[in-house]
C-alpha cells in the first residue's frame, strides 16, 4: 500500500512538473503575441501625418498590412525587420490623383489603352507612390477593358476617373464627340465600380461650348463623385471665372493651375497677380490641382502665384511618356519644386496625401493613423545645388530636392534604393 502511496504521489509530481512547463510554454508564446511580433518596424524617423497632426520623430510599427503602433519608442525586440529611418521623413504613401494608366497597344489611341500611357508598377512605387489615378484614360465604354488589363495586374493601388466621353481618352475628333458624352451611362458604370472609380473627367474640348462641362458635372451629381477638368482650346476662350464660380461644385478639381496654354485664361494675369475669382473659387472649395505633365506647369505662373500665397490643394504629376523625361519627371521632384518656392514639407506631403485622399473621397488612404493600410513612403531630403525644370524648358535653381529611399505598399516593402530593410550580405 505504501508503494501505491508512493507511485501515486510521484505520478502527481511529474503531472504538476508537465502542467507547470506547459503553462511557461503558452505563457512565453503568448507573451510573444502580445509583443505584437511586427511584421516591420520604422524606428527614428520623422513622421508627417496630416491627418492625424504628426510633425515630429516617432517610431511605426507593421503587421499584417496594418499599422499597428505609432509611438515615440516601440521597442525591436519583436520586429521581424527593423528598418532605421534616422534623418528621414516618413508619410504615408504618396497618391498620385493625374497620371495616365491604361497602357496598351492599340495604334492611334493616344491614352486610352495605347502607347503613351504607362504601366503603373514600373513608375509608382520607386517615387513613393502607393495609389495612382488614372485620369481620364477610360470611358463608361471601356473602363472594363482598363480594369482587367491595368487595374487586376498592378500591385500599385489603381483607381480611375471616368472620362465623359465614353470612348475615352483617344485624342482628337473623338474627344471632341457631344454625342458620346452620356451623363447617364458615365454615372451608371462609376455606380456599379464605386471600388475604382473616383471622379469624372473632361479634357482637351476645343468648341465654344459648356454642354460638355455641364454634362460632366451632371455625371459627377448622379454618381456622387468629383468632377476633374483640364480647361481650355476653346477660341475664342470660355470664361474661366464663369468655370470655377458657376459651374464646378466645391470639392470639384481644377487641374493643371499653373498653366498658360492657347484658349485658356491663366491664374496670374499679365499684371503677375492671381485673378480675384482664382481665389475666391479655392475659398468656396474648388480644389486646385498641380497636373504637371509636359506642358501645363510654367514659373512665370507658379513663382509669382507662390510668392502671393496661392499654393495648390493637391501636387500631382499628369504621368505619361511625353512627361516623364521632361521637367516633371515624377512626383517627388515636383514636391522638391514646391519646397524650393517656400511651402513647407507638411504642407507638401500633405498635398500629395491626406488632401489627395480627401479629394477623391478616399480617407482610409493618405493617413498612418493606427488600424489603418500599411502605405508609407520614406523620404530622404537633400541639401546642393539643384535645377528644376517646367513645361517650357526653363529653369529654377533650388538648393533641396527629395528622394525616396523606401515604399511600403500593404505592408510589404516594394522598393528600397539603399537596402535600408535589407540584411547586409555577410552577416
Amino acid at each position: 500500500m505504501n508503494d501505491y502511496n508512493e507511485f501515486k504521489k510521484n505520478s502527481m509530481k511529474t503531472q504538476s512538473r508537465f502542467i507547470y512547463i506547459s503553462i511557461l510554454f503558452t505563457f512565453f508564446i503568448t507573451s510573444s503575441a502580445l509583443g505584437q511580433n511586427f511584421d516591420i518596424l520604422i524606428k527614428n524617423g520623422h513622421v508627417i501625418d496630416a491627418k492625424n497632426g504628426i510633425d515630429k520623430v516617432m517610431d511605426v510599427a507593421i503587421k499584417d498590412g496594418e499599422i499597428v503602433e505609432i509611438a515615440a519608442n516601440i521597442g525591436a525586440n519583436n520586429a521581424a525587420t527593423t528598418i532605421d529611418a534616422s534623418g528621414l521623413y516618413v508619410a504615408p504613401g504618396l497618391i498620385d490623383i493625374h497620371s495616365h494608366n491604361f497602357h496598351g497597344t492599340i495604334p492611334n489611341a493616344y491614352l486610352s489603352n495605347s502607347f503613351t500611357a504607362l504601366p503603373p508598377d514600373g513608375f509608382t512605387f520607386r517615387s513613393g507612390v502607393t495609389t495612382i489615378v488614372d485620369l481620364g484614360g477610360a470611358g463608361w465604354r471601356n473602363f472594363r477593358v482598363f480594369k482587367d488589363q491595368v487595374i487586376d495586374h498592378s500591385k500599385t493601388r489603381v483607381l480611375s476617373v471616368l472620362n465623359i466621353v465614353g470612348s475615352g481618352m483617344k485624342g482628337g475628333a473623338i474627344e471632341q464627340n457631344l454625342a458620346d458624352m452620356d451623363p447617364k451611362l458615365t454615372a451608371m458604370v462609376a455606380r456599379q465600380f464605386p471600388q475604382y472609380i473616383v471622379g469624372v473627367k473632361l479634357a482637351h474640348y476645343q468648341g465654344f461650348d459648356w454642354t460638355p462641362t455641364e454634362r460632366a458635372v451632371e455625371a459627377g451629381k448622379l454618381a456622387d463623385i468629383p468632377v476633374v477638368i483640364d480647361f481650355g482650346g476653346s477660341q475664342p476662350e470660355l470664361s474661366l471665372e464663369t468655370l470655377l464660380m458657376e459651374k464646378l461644385r466645391p470639392g470639384d478639381i481644377f487641374t493643371h493651375t499653373y498653366a498658360h496654354v492657347k484658349g485658356r485664361q491663366p491664374v496670374v494675369n499679365a499684371d503677375n497677380q492671381v485673378e480675384d475669382f482664382v481665389w475666391a473659387a479655392q475659398k468656396r472649395g474648388v480644389i486646385f490641382d498641380v497636373g504637371h505633365g509636359g506642358g501645363s506647369f510654367l514659373f512665370e505662373q507658379v513663382v509669382p502665384a507662390m510668392k502671393q500665397g496661392f499654393k495648390p490643394n493637391t501636387i500631382s504629376t499628369d504621368l505619361h511618356t511625353g512627361s516623364m523625361n521632361g521637367g516633371m519627371k515624377d512626383i517627388v521632384n515636383i514636391m522638391s519644386k514646391f519646397l524650393n518656392l517656400d511651402m513647407p514639407l507638411a504642407e507638401v506631403v500633405a498635398a500629395t496625401t491626406w488632401n489627395s485622399a480627401q479629394a477623391i473621397k478616399r480617407p482610409e488612404l493618405g493617413h498612418l493613423s493606427k488600424g489603418g493600410i500599411a502605405d508609407i513612403a520614406i523620404l530622404s531630403l537633400k541639401k546642393g545645388d539643384f535645377g528644376f525644370i517646367d513645361s517650357q524648358g526653363k529653369r529654377m535653381k533650388g538648393n533641396q530636392r527629395l528622394q525616396c529611399e523606401l515604399t511600403i505598399r500593404d505592408g510589404k516593402v516594394v522598393y528600397d534604393l539603399n537596402g535600408l530593410a535589407a540584411a547586409d550580405w555577410d552577416e
